[in-house]
């Protein structure tokens, strides 16, 4: 079935994507945690794009499944996303958001700044959004994608670490406690170098990141997901060998 869509996942984020996608006229074939895969692969063995909106935490997990004749049609939109994810699955070339709107149940979208997306199916996805108002913007190459994932991992990272000392929001973060958010930047950027093989550019990337709190300074810092972060950069820290001594105060204080 050509110019389909099908949407892996039908949570808040996966319903803001089919309402888009519905409103620019493609056809969404949902497929939830209790549908089988492979079964309607069988059926839309070639959609336009496979678009996978489940929670960062099951993506892996999907992504192994993942039929075989959409691999090459795979779209992604979690957060802490790097290409070695999907990389590691053998997917070359997705089409990647990186989403900076919110969803909460009963409540509309909110946008904190345009949503990047890149890939062979970036302007599907970007018409598909602008249809209902959520602005999006296409990027110009691979590089500037690895940075725009590399961005908001810091902005997620940062604000929800700190928060777990500061709590409060974006905007008095950045004002009353910037040395903590500096220092915790400073080794989430460490972590994120590690994990490209890039020599990420340090300032470029911290001013990317206070231009999204500023765009929202009443954003919270903390979500519930803090203390996973938390425990999941120090993690990742601990089996790359990277030194990052101000994670490791957050833990200590907690």
């Amino acid at each position: 079935m050509t110019e389909s869509i099908v949407l892996i996942g039908v949570g808040e984020m996966g319903g803001v994507f089919a309402r888009g996608f519905l409103r620019a006229g493609y056809p969404v074939y949902p497929v939830t945690r209790n549908v089988d895969m492979a079964a309607v692969a069988r059926d839309i063995p070639e959609p336009t794009l496979a678009l996978v909106a489940v929670a960062e935490a099951d993506v892996q997990e999907i992504l192994e499944a993942l039929p075989r004749v959409w691999r090459t049609r795979v779209g992604l939109l979690q957060n802490e996303l790097l290409p070695k994810d999907w990389q590691e699955y053998h997917i070359k070339n997705p089409t990647v958001i990186s989403v900076w709107f919110e969803k909460k149940k009963g409540q509309d979208a909110k946008v904190i700044i345009p949503s990047p997306v890149y890939g062979p199916h970036a302007s599907l996805v970007k018409t598909s959004l602008e249809s209902i108002q959520l602005p999006c913007r296409a990027l110009k190459d691979y590089d500037e994608l690895v940075f725009e994932l590399v961005r908001k991992n810091l902005y997620i990272l940062t604000s929800n670490i700190a928060g777990l000392v500061t709590g409060g929001n974006v905007g008095e973060l950045w004002q009353r406690n910037r040395d903590i958010a500096s220092a915790i930047a400073d080794d989430v950027i460490k972590i994120q170098a590690q994990l490209t093989g890039l020599a990420l550019p340090r300032d470029k990337l911290v001013d990317a990141m206070v231009e999204a709190f500023n765009a929202d300074p009443e954003h919270k810092c903390m979500g519930r997901t803090a203390p996973a972060r938390l425990i999941r950069a120090l993690a990742v820290a601990d089996q790359l060998d990277v030194p990052v001594p101000a994670l490791r105060k957050v833990q200590s204080n907690l």
